[in-house]
């Protein structure tokens, strides 16, 4: 087993769970079960299957993980386009979440 905590890119994924919460604070009420819960399960399953692999004891499992984890970035990376061609985000943000996303893939 692993000790997740001691993951850089935990670490960072939870630090863009955060930002992803607070991008979203804004955007109209009537987005609260629609993209922003969307946005928001899928933020906080990257850093979650990140750690759940990590609790598996052998390392094809914690592979597995990895490959779901990396999935979720790429499907954070589909709403923020929308996001942007809604207007509910600015074209400096999306890049500046882009990049964060891209660096934790490198990382995986």
């Amino acid at each position: 087993m692993h000790n997740f905590k001691e993951f850089q890119v935990w670490k960072r994924g939870v630090s863009f769970c955060k930002n992803a919460y607070e991008l979203a604070a804004p955007f109209p009420e009537e987005e609260k079960f629609g993209i922003i819960s969307q946005t928001r399960r899928c933020v906080v399953s990257i850093p979650s299957n990140n750690a759940e692999g990590a609790g598996r004891k052998m390392s094809k499992y914690f592979s597995r993980y990895l490959s779901i984890f990396f999935g979720s970035q790429f499907e954070r990376k589909a709403p923020l386009l929308i996001f942007l061609g809604l207007g509910l985000v600015t074209e400096s943000s999306l890049m500046s979440i882009t990049r964060e996303l891209n660096e934790k893939q490198k990382m995986t």
